[in-house]
């Protein structure tokens, strides 16, 4: 028997309650994007409030604008997170269903989506109040890790987006048909990498942890476009490896490419996560490297 870790007794739903016939649940994951929403607000606010570590000691919004700026980032975040999984996962499915789409409460979220539509946010936002964009951009880039690390325990939780099949002593038995159906492997149980601590690891803990330590140590901020560059070339490059550990999305297999890979040959190829993250790292190379054309 392979020395492996049970998934915990957890439930996706925190509580539930009845009402008139009617079942309303808080769910660990909507909670993971209230906590990751309402802590990242509170940093940007507290680093608005420190002069010093901005260029020319004139950080670019006041407190009350972050505040408004918040309603614009959860539109982004809702809007973008669930129009990039319907584009860039599940096209032809909602094509035939359109209806469907707004069902959020079916699941179906796309982080790359969700950070495309906080750009677009920001953009508008940024215009309309005579904002510069960078430096606002870099702070924003200083709260996203917190919510990637609420939203992958939240994965983790809800048994969800788990890894490839492993038998390493941290690999979990995670509950399920879909994650007990591991073709070609021999151990049964079918235990997986945990993906979603990795990413939020990663992601999460680490990048955050990097780019504190650039603000508030090393004077990044000083640099419009630094922080946000070093944030979208560091996630890009963690998503990009934890793709080899994680498993790859069903709707992609068939045929010759079992796994799920969403471009291949023969049996090689990128998962599609891997594909969105490498516009990802290119970008954020060229932030950085505009950022230090501009560095005094």
């Amino acid at each position: 028997m392979q020395a492996v870790l049970s998934f915990p007794d957890l439930s996706p739903e925190i509580f539930s309650i009845s009402v008139f016939g009617l079942d309303f649940a808080l769910r660990w994951y909507a909670l993971a994007y209230i906590a990751g929403i309402v802590l990242g607000w509170r940093l940007v606010v507290a680093l608005m409030r420190r002069d010093r570590i901005w260029a020319g000691a004139r950080p670019p919004m006041r407190p009350e604008q972050v505040e408004e700026l918040l309603t614009w980032i959860v539109l982004g975040v809702i809007l973008g997170g669930r129009l990039g999984f319907v584009l860039f996962y599940k096209p032809f499915e909602y094509l035939q269903a359109p209806w469907e789409i707004p069902m959020l409460w079916h699941g179906g979220m796309s982080f790359h989506g969700g950070l495309l539509g906080v750009m677009i946010a920001l953009v508008i936002f940024t215009r309309k109040q005579a904002i510069p964009l960078l430096p606002a951009a870099d702070a924003l880039a200083l709260a996203v890790p917190i919510g990637l690390f609420f939203g992958r325990i939240a994965n983790f939780i809800n048994a969800e987006l788990w890894g490839r099949p492993s038998d390493l002593p941290w690999a979990v038995v995670f509950p399920g048909p879909a994650a007990q159906y591991c073709p070609g492997w021999n151990s049964l149980p079918c235990a997986r990498h945990p993906s979603q601590l990795y990413e939020a690891g990663l992601e999460g803990l680490l990048l955050g942890a990097l780019l504190l330590w650039l603000a508030l140590s090393r004077g990044a901020l000083r640099t419009p476009g630094r922080i946000a560059g070093t944030f979208f070339t560091g996630y890009g490059l963690a998503r990009f490896a934890v793709e080899f550990l994680r498993q790859p999305d069903a709707q992609f297999a068939g045929p010759g490419n079992p796994l799920g890979l969403a471009l291949h040959w023969q049996g090689y190829g990128l998962t599609m996560g891997q594909l969105l993250s490498l516009p990802m790292i290119a970008f954020g190379l060229g932030l950085i490297l505009h950022a230090a054309r501009r560095r005094p």
